[in-house]
């Protein structure tokens, strides 16, 4: 029997008053006092179990919402796009005005059938990541097989930045070979000038070191002659070129989605505006939901005259703190730069040329401010003061 039906009856058919009952059973006399308002008001039913959930959800997302997350997550499936929770939690940000955390966008589709938890993958927390600090301080490269509407094979080539992972070139050929990775390296540099480094793997289209030759192909002759730096992934060790073979997965499941090409002609028109959305439109979960146009475009491109830790010397991540301001040293003086109290804690990037200063939001690649150091003041404001006249 339970205890609300005890307490009934030791006060219906016993005569206890509610005090005595409540002692006796170890309760509270005001949970006693509203047990016996509801059994006045509903009978027996008043003694069934009733659920602790609460009756409102102030954080519960509405129908509505949740109507959106799966057509969303249709729509980027059907244009062959990321749709995971992260991705449908930018674009109900961005394009709906609309904030959903992506752990709940998960949790709904899941509910929904749509997803099936992995827990054999292995965790992203436990990958060691390589990113070079600035633009075109490496450039990887590789190329990968599609296969036309008439069942002959093509090859595409892809050029893509570490930094940034903007995709600098992807075209497509019948077969890849040395003179083409030459012109195509030489159409790349002409657009977005001469990397400091590049990372391939071990084709012969981009190295002979394991052929057992003495001699040079074009694509090491001219890295050679441009003072680029060449490297090369370890054999059987895809991982070291994981961007650009990233950077190819995402293109191939794009391409999966729209009709087979019948010639090279169409296959570069879907390439062409593959790259134009995953360059500008596409947000990045490596780059905090940036896009690699912006990214790319954020920092001073690195060249093959500055080595690796002269560049790497100019690019400092800070955090604006309450007064608006960063400080930095120069020749063992500290500076302090204002920048606003509305940034206030805002993560920023701060490079550092000399004198020359720029400060670039983290997240959006937004230069926030531009100046020149000046070594004889300590605080730098946001506006120069007026000379007097």
């Amino acid at each position: 029997m339970s205890k609300a039906r005890l307490i009934i009856t030791a006060i219906t058919i016993e005569h206890c008053t509610q005090a005595e009952a409540a002692r006796r059973y170890g309760v509270s006399p005001g949970w006693v006092s509203k047990l016996m308002a509801r059994y006045v008001a509903e009978g027996e039913s008043a003694l069934e179990p009733r659920s602790r959930a609460p009756k409102h959800g102030p954080t519960r997302i509405s129908a509505t919402t949740i109507a959106l997350i799966m057509q969303l997550r249709t729509q980027l499936l059907e244009r062959g796009l990321d749709a995971g929770a992260h991705t449908i939690a930018w674009h109900l940000t961005h394009h709906h005005n609309v904030t959903v955390a992506p752990a709940t966008i998960w949790r709904h589709l899941r509910t929904a059938g749509l997803i099936e938890p992995q827990p054999q993958k292995r965790p992203r927390s436990s990958y060691i990541r390589f990113e070079a600090a600035l633009p075109n301080e490496t450039w990887q490269a590789d190329f990968t097989h599609w296969p036309l509407s008439n069942g002959t094979d093509s090859e595409i080539l892809s050029f893509i930045d570490d930094h940034s992972r903007y995709a600098l070139s992807v075209t497509a050929h019948h077969r890849v070979t040395g003179p083409i990775v030459r012109t195509v390296f030489a159409q790349t540099t002409a657009e977005h000038g001469i990397p400091a480094s590049t990372l391939t793997d071990n084709g012969m289209v981009f190295t002979t070191r394991l052929s057992g030759g003495r001699g040079q192909n074009v694509f090491e002759h001219d890295l050679a002659r441009l003072g680029i730096q060449q490297k090369n992934g370890h054999p059987y060790h895809p991982q070291t070129q994981g961007k650009v073979e990233r950077l190819q997965q995402t293109m191939k499941k794009w391409l999966t989605h729209r009709p087979r090409p019948h010639d090279l002609l169409e296959l570069q028109l879907l390439l062409d505006a593959f790259t134009d959305e995953y360059n500008h439109r596409r947000p990045h979960r490596a780059l905090e939901r940036t896009t690699p146009a912006a990214a790319y475009a954020a920092r001073p491109k690195a060249t093959p005259n500055r080595s690796e830790s002269e560049q790497r010397a100019r690019v400092r991540t800070d955090t604006i703190d309450n007064h608006g301001r960063i400080t930095l040293r120069h020749a063992g003086r500290l500076h302090h730069i204002g920048l606003g109290r509305t940034l206030a804690r805002t993560r920023v990037i701060v490079l550092i040329d000399g004198l020359e200063i720029r400060v670039v939001h983290r997240s959006t690649g937004e230069l926030i401010r531009e100046l020149t150091l000046d070594t004889t003041r300590d605080y730098q404001p946001q506006q120069p003061r007026n000379p007097r006249t």
